[in-house]
């Protein structure tokens, strides 16, 4: 049977502490116990349902927890206040002094600055590699790698990782797998193509409104556990909690998902016709001249689409940064990093998301000065959308007069 990621968010039943629709919040950090033996099991991690502190885990925290492992197809998750809460604690649960990571070299800035700059100061090291070359990733393996790290969809150039393929190597050395499925959530199901560990910043579409912060950690009941080890577990000795309110909220909104990521998609897929035809360098994964386009495809639960992100190449940082500043004066989104909202955010990546990479290695990669990288929001007149826009670049000598 077909996996089908929004009925298990679904399926899930929650009754609030007086009956509501929706789980009562857990409103505290600390928990009382009747007797000092269930204090002392709780400590030790014995004690099933009894909460002790909310650094620890609590109510809230694991009933959106238990939603987010659903949705991703794992045995269990733990929540965090950011995703790169998510991210630092599982790479140095991980790997420890002496130790190697394989990681895409596109990838989120503020994950490329914790390999390239904080982590060697642990000693761990990390190779930046183009982790659409199966073989180049295997070339990189040596015996000291632990993990292979990748993005769904890469950040910000849309570069899809084959999963499938890199779940087989990492088997094969006996590594772990560590997938962000931030740019694809419903669309691409990483556990289910062989991934070990599936991380989301829940910032972004997930939550969907731009409110808060926030991360996951989807994997085994083994691994989520050595996280919270109270001795020795990196998500709990680094302190990376999510507020029980923030849970809370969060959870409320994953309930839209599915239908915010269908619209998401829909109004991308759209716009990167659009734009392609019209003469512009774009890049989708769901336009057939994306490289990775049958390789996404082949992945993919179809009906959630080809997600929400794209790019277009306008040639310069002064074209690119005119071209927002009129597309936000015209209120076509906002020139703002982050994505998921529900009106559309554009940014260039070069000097800001991705500014942690140095400017040689933006090159290297095809991160243009030029680039500008969307967020496609919920618009309901996406037509009207691609008119204006294309308006402005008209405007701005981007873009001949006449509309393909």
């Amino acid at each position: 049977m077909a996996f089908k990621p929004a009925n298990n968010i679904q399926d899930l039943q929650y009754f609030g502490e007086f009956g509501g629709v929706n789980p009562s919040i857990s409103d505290s950090s600390t928990y009382t116990f009747l007797s000092a033996k269930t204090m002392f099991d709780t400590f030790e991690g014995n004690a099933e349902g009894c909460y002790l502190y909310s650094r620890h885990s609590s109510p809230s925290n694991l009933y959106l927890g238990e939603a987010l492992a659903a949705m991703e197809g794992t045995e269990t998750a733990t929540v965090t206040a950011s995703g790169m809460g998510a991210i630092t604690p599982v790479l140095l649960q991980l790997c420890g002094s002496g130790e190697h990571i394989v990681s895409s070299r596109t990838i989120y800035g503020g994950t490329y600055a914790f390999l390239k700059n904080f982590a060697p100061r642990l000693g761990v090291s990390t190779s930046f590699v183009d982790i659409t070359k199966l073989d180049i990733v295997e070339a990189a393996i040596t015996p000291k790698t632990k993990v292979l790290y990748c993005e769904s969809v890469s950040n910000p150039l849309l570069e899809v990782a084959d999963i499938k393929g890199l779940a087989k190597l990492a088997k094969k050395y006996n590594l772990q797998l560590v997938v962000d499925n931030t740019f694809s959530p419903l669309s691409i199901s990483p556990k289910k193509l062989g991934a070990d560990v599936v991380i989301h910043s829940l910032t972004k579409f997930i939550n969907g409104t731009s409110d808060t912060v926030g991360g996951v950690v989807c994997g085994t009941q083994e691994f989520i556990d050595q996280l919270r080890n109270v001795n020795d577990g990196a998500a709990m000795l680094l302190g990376s909690t999510m507020d029980s309110l923030r849970s809370a909220s969060v959870l409320k909104n994953l309930r839209t998902l599915h239908i915010r990521m269908q619209q998401h998609s829909k109004n991308a897929s759209y716009l990167a016709k659009k734009f392609e035809n019209a003469g512009l360098k774009t890049v989708y994964p769901g336009l057939e001249s994306h490289p990775s386009h049958q390789l996404f495809k082949s992945m993919m639960n179809p009906e959630y689409g080809f997600g929400g992100m794209l790019t277009i190449d306008v040639g310069s940082l002064d074209k690119a940064n005119t071209l927002m500043e009129l597309m936000q004066e015209r209120n076509l989104g906002y020139l703002a990093v982050s994505l998921g909202f529900y009106k559309t955010l554009f940014s260039a990546p070069g000097s800001s998301t991705s500014s942690e990479i140095p400017e040689d290695e933006q090159a290297e990669m095809g991160l243009s000065d030029g680039l500008i990288r969307f967020s496609i929001g919920l618009d309901a007149d996406i037509e009207r959308t691609f008119d204006m826009m294309h308006q402005c670049m008209t405007e701005l000598g981007i873009l001949e007069t006449e509309i393909a």
